[in-house]
């Protein structure tokens, strides 16, 4: 078929058009979370789902996918596998690095496409209301004399709850074949068997407990910030005021196939930038007690490669990496 001049102008402008406007979702979106419902990381997606969907960022369906399992082996797996078309997202953390250090996955970050830092989190270390412990130097006492008689609850060993107190431990001088550990597939399971009374102590993003000290069923003790969290947590003292040095952020970070198109990755990026300037999300980083943050992938890519080579090093020291 011979083709008019203006029909190729007409076809040329449309090309140029659709360039313009670059890549969108063209179907529904698998936002994937690699621990249960009720979690941080749960949250997070679950928030971002929201915010997405309200504020007409992305018109087409978004599904919070919980893939628990392996400290989200499972999730990181299933997103490597996913194809590399932009409709698979997930929301990821710390146990990307020490997944890999630890050798209990071949998968580096540098398999993904790093699309965003979100914001950090910052672990608060809670114990049931009715325990002796009630500060954070009550607990470092205990750790001292006797470890074994602390178990503590987390979502996943070499998560970053995991290692705010392993850190806490390095800190005072502790071992950590001595620590008396339980692992979960989530946060709020082990929240749970803290307020049974299963286990001694938990360290948690804040949002997952503050209900449960407002109804007056577990204390907060300390947390591993820089700063006081305010809001509901403005009495409770940080770590270093409490003697220990010990800071340690939850960073929660979007990611994607590695694969993924330079295209899809600055939609996402954009898209992200923008949910997390809306009036809702700055609610959820208040409501959360998230340190509202946004680093775009590049750049954030050279932090977590110190943080990785840190997290070695660490986890070298205390016997635990394998890579």
């Amino acid at each position: 078929m011979k083709l008019s001049r203006d029909m190729v102008v007409l076809a040329l402008c449309c090309a140029g058009a659709a360039h313009a406007q670059g890549w969108t979702p063209q179907r529904n979106v698998e936002l994937v979370v690699g621990f249960v419902a009720g979690g941080g990381m749960d949250r997070t997606a679950r928030s971002l789902d929201r915010i997405l969907a309200s504020s007409k960022l992305v018109t087409t369906g978004i599904t919070v996918m919980n893939k628990p399992g392996g400290s989200s082996n499972i999730a990181y797996t299933y997103v490597s596998q996913r194809p590399a078309d932009g409709h698979t997202i997930m929301i990821g953390g710390g146990t990307l690095l020490t997944n890999h250090i630890m050798g209990t996955s071949k998968l580096h970050y540098t398999d993904f496409t790093l699309i965003a830092l979100l914001f950090n989190d910052y672990p608060v270390f809670s114990v049931n209301a009715t325990s002796p412990i009630k500060t954070g130097k009550d607990l470092v006492e205990r750790l001292k004399s006797d470890p074994r008689s602390v178990s503590t609850g987390y979502a996943a060993v070499g998560g970053g709850n995991h290692l705010s107190v392993v850190l806490l431990h390095k800190v005072i001088g502790g071992k950590t074949a001595d620590l008396k550990g339980v692992s979960y597939k989530g946060a709020a399971e082990a929240i749970t068997n803290l307020l049974g009374g299963h286990i001694d102590l938990t360290a948690t993003s804040a949002g997952a407990v503050v209900p449960h000290v407002q109804a007056g069923r577990l204390n907060i003790i300390a947390v591993a910030a820089p700063r006081r969290l305010g809001g509901a947590l403005a009495e409770v003292p940080t770590w270093r005021e409490q003697g220990a040095d010990v800071v340690f952020g939850l960073w929660r970070l979007a990611l994607g196939h590695k694969a993924m198109s330079a295209a899809q990755t600055a939609y996402w990026e954009e898209t992200l930038r923008k949910a997390t300037q809306t009036p809702e999300w700055k609610t959820e980083m208040e409501q959360n007690f998230w340190s509202d943050e946004f680093v775009p992938g590049d750049q954030f890519r050279k932090n977590i490669a110190q943080e990785y080579a840190t997290t070695k090093a660490l986890f070298t020291d205390l016997g635990l990496a394998k890579q």
